[in-house]
């Protein structure tokens, strides 16, 4: 018999009935019934009931050991009583009747509990981070991410992707996120940087002649942490193709993504593969508020600024006159919804950094609120009219700079819809948002600048370039959007120097910054490169939405906290004034504010 099990705790049946096993794992809850001790038994696989008999040696053993004290079990499998069984456990037929129990390593007591899933203080989970990885949400979390990057590596190698690996430690880079630096032990006063994603690695292995890449990599960016976003590092599905147009790029990694989320879905419906849709951006921040939409969300904004031109309404007359807008958010079927609804939206738009929600109301078409008052009713049923609302729904309104309505407006559409109901949480939503902006007017630099990806290729390339209006220029630039949580961002690749260098000069750059900030890549493309694009979908984001969790630190191993420190491992760390000398580094203190 082996030495620690003969099966896993997940494995016994009704058919192993008087068979002696062995079995290792966890002691999960103890129960004393009467003298007789039943142990949950829990590994990896599942949990196994142990019986220990009224004055057995066993008993004595378990009885005297805490929760998550680890042994070994050796006994008969034994039918439970048809009372007794736990239809809950693929175990729950069976149980072990110990005879024999080895302690393998008792616990101390726990500083957080892992059997149950109470909430508990993020800085005692991430501190005992082992710990908490053995409770089953998370545990099971880690499992399927596990799961999931093992369906993409094969979906990708079947639509005749190659995996490669690309450097870790390369140079830093002036444009994206702040770089971790590394300091040269060789080459003192130097400074590797760790990639903050593998963009200009890859465009190179297109350069060398290689057709379809991929790989499941490691990014590291110096930024603070959010809900979706770790900070430190993360990890992507990195993937470029030579000789493809946009639509080449789509039609390759929506089969990868849909399968993805189809098999891993639980019932829920997703988007298939070839119908995702395609929203360009100017139409997703008008129809939706924000290039992240989720089209689970059934509201649909619609920009009514010319109703209120000359409106009796004066704010919003005073709003429109000066090149401002108006944007209208639906709230259907809120007839019965109290005056303090409509109230408590504006509150919460103001505690948002906004002037205001302004609203009007229906009940069975009679109007309501200081809008529809002003703005007098024949032109308030206009615009209901046009908006086609029923005679019970309501309008919410944002108003104000473009940019300013549009981000009001969008969260105004999320909050609504998540205080209505109205959002189908069985639903896995995709949509791509291109078109985006080559360039766009910094206020603060009161510069041209560009708006996304600097090395994307403009629509209509040099010509666009030489003859139009770089605000007016669309690049090949898309995100691969999931019920508002934008996945990655991708493009058809800049690949020719001529209108490299001529994108770069728009937004202000010489052609001696671009050969010495890129040197790497621009030098290369002189050389003969074919058009090629890609994206980057996020591992962790995707994990994040299939387990439906809402922060992204429950689908990673051993995660930072939101100050980017690792608690459990006890980084970022002083080093010894020995390994600084070495690395040529003297540090310097920080100023007392």
């Amino acid at each position: 018999m082996h030495a620690y099990r003969t099966h896993t705790c997940a494995e016994l049946r009704a058919d192993h009935v008087g068979s002696r096993v062995k079995l290792s794992g966890w002691v999960h809850r103890k129960r004393d019934h009467g003298g007789v001790l039943f142990i949950d038994l829990r590994d990896h696989y599942g949990i196994t009931q142990i019986v220990a008999k009224a004055n057995s040696e066993p008993l004595r053993i378990l009885d005297g050991l805490r929760a998550e004290s680890v042994v070994t079990v050796e006994g008969e499998v034994v039918a439970r009583g048809t009372e007794a069984t736990n239809p809950n456990l693929p175990t729950g037929e069976i149980e072990v009747s110990a005879d024999l129990v080895t302690v393998q390593s008792a616990a101390q007591e726990l500083p957080l509990p892992v059997a149950g899933e109470a909430d508990y203080p993020e800085e005692i989970r991430l501190r005992y981070r082992y710990l908490d990885l053995r409770r089953e949400r998370l545990h099971n979390n880690i499992v399927l991410r596990s799961q999931v990057i093992s369906s993409i590596r094969r979906r990708m190698i079947d639509q005749g992707f190659t995996e490669f690996q690309t450097p870790i430690l390369t140079a830093s880079s002036p444009e994206g996120a702040r770089d971790y630096l590394v300091p040269s032990r060789v080459h003192p006063g130097k400074f590797y940087a760790l990639p903050q994603a593998p963009q200009m690695f890859k465009q190179l292995i297109m350069v060398a002649g290689f057709d379809r890449y991929f790989q499941i990599a490691p990014c590291f960016r110096d930024e603070d942490a959010r809900a979706d976003r770790s900070p430190g590092e993360f990890y992507q599905l990195d993937f470029e193709m030579s000789f493809v147009t946009q639509e080449d790029v789509f039609q390759a990694i929506e089969p990868v993504l849909a399968g993805v989320f189809e098999e891993f879905a639980n019932g829920r419906s997703v988007t298939p593969a070839g119908q995702f849709p395609r929203i360009p951006y100017r139409e997703a921040m008008l129809k939706y508020g924000s290039d992240k939409p989720d089209l689970r969300n059934p509201l649909i904004i619609s920009d009514v600024s010319a109703h209120f031109e000359g409106s009796g309404f004066g704010l919003f007359a005073n709003i429109v006159g000066s090149g401002g807008v108006v944007r209208a958010i639906p709230a259907p079927d809120t007839a019965e919804k109290s005056r303090k609804f409509f109230d408590e939206m504006n509150e919460w738009a103001r505690s948002e950094g906004h002037a205001g929600l302004g609203y009007i109301t229906q009940k069975g078409g009679e109007l309501g609120g200081p809008i529809a008052k002003n703005h007098g009713e024949e032109a308030t049923r206009k615009l209901i009219a046009e908006l086609g609302l029923g005679p019970n729904d309501g309008i919410f309104f944002a108003a104000g700079k473009e940019a300013q309505a549009a981000k009001l407006a969008g969260a105004a559409r999320t909050r609504t819809a998540e205080q209505l109901g109205l959002i189908d949480e069985n639903r896995f939503d995709f949509c791509w948002i291109v078109d985006f902006p080559m360039y766009e007017y910094d206020e603060d630099a009161k510069k041209v600048d560009f708006s996304h990806n600097p090395f994307s290729m403009p629509q209509g390339e040099l010509e666009a370039l030489e003859t139009r209006d770089p605000l007016d220029i669309l690049a090949y630039q898309y995100d691969i959007v999931c019920n508002g949580v934008e996945l990655s961002s991708g493009a058809i690749r800049n690949h020719r120097p001529d209108i490299m260098y001529k994108a770069f000069e728009i937004a202000g750059y010489s052609r001696e910054d671009v050969d010495t900030n890129f040197s790497g890549m621009i030098n290369a493309f002189k050389f003969g490169a074919p058009p090629h694009g890609g994206s980057a979908p996020g591992i962790d984001r995707s994990v994040m939405l299939l387990a439906g969790e809402p922060n992204i630190r429950e689908v990673v191993l051993f995660p930072m906290n939101q100050k980017a420190e690792d608690l459990m491992m006890g980084a970022p760390s002083e080093v010894s004034p020995k390994q600084l000398r070495e690395l040529n580094i003297r540090l310097v203190e920080q100023p007392k504010s």
